[in-house]
């Protein structure tokens, strides 16, 4: 899954997709109504790809507290965030990320994930298999490296 087409929109509910471009910003479609609209430039639009969730020892990107989430969880969804009570959610959120930081991740933050995980688990776009490929081959086909290389033998 491509998660820099998939956008958060700072003041829009939601994520959203992007679907093309506009000389003063970009179209993108609501993954929760499918509605299409403009997302101007001066609008806060960060990329999932782009947002990382504090730790004690650094950051983890989001892409990968999904894929944790998505293996913990076993495909299923995560009950309702919005009405579990907010120690309930910080610990639920400790066993997919058990060094975060306590004192830089709020609740609005923890809720904000599970509700992403949960709309992106619905419209089946948690694929990480892509992932899984590139770890086993490295970055690139070695095959292509060795043909793109070239000898320089001298001839008698």
């Amino acid at each position: 899954m491509d998660f820099s087409k998939i956008l958060s929109i700072s003041g829009k509910p939601g994520l959203h997709k992007m679907v093309g471009e506009s000389k003063n910003g970009l179209i993108v479609e609501s993954l929760t109504d499918g509605k299409k609209f403009p997302a101007f430039s001066h609008e806060r639009i960060s990329s999932l790809k782009e947002i990382s969730i504090y730790t004690e020892t650094g950051d983890i990107s989001l892409k990968e507290v999904l894929k944790k989430m998505k293996e913990i969880q076993d495909g299923k969804p995560v009950d309702n965030p919005k009405k579990a009570n907010s120690s309930d959610l910080k610990a639920l959120f400790e066993q997919f990320v058990p060094d975060y930081d306590k004192d830089a991740v709020y609740v609005s933050d923890i809720k904000k994930v599970f509700t992403w995980y949960n709309l992106l688990l619905e419209k089946d776009m948690l694929d990480f298999t892509d992932d899984e490929e590139e770890d086993e081959t490295g970055d690139g086909n070695p095959e292509e490296k060795a043909t793109d290389k070239t000898t320089n033998e001298k001839e008698d």
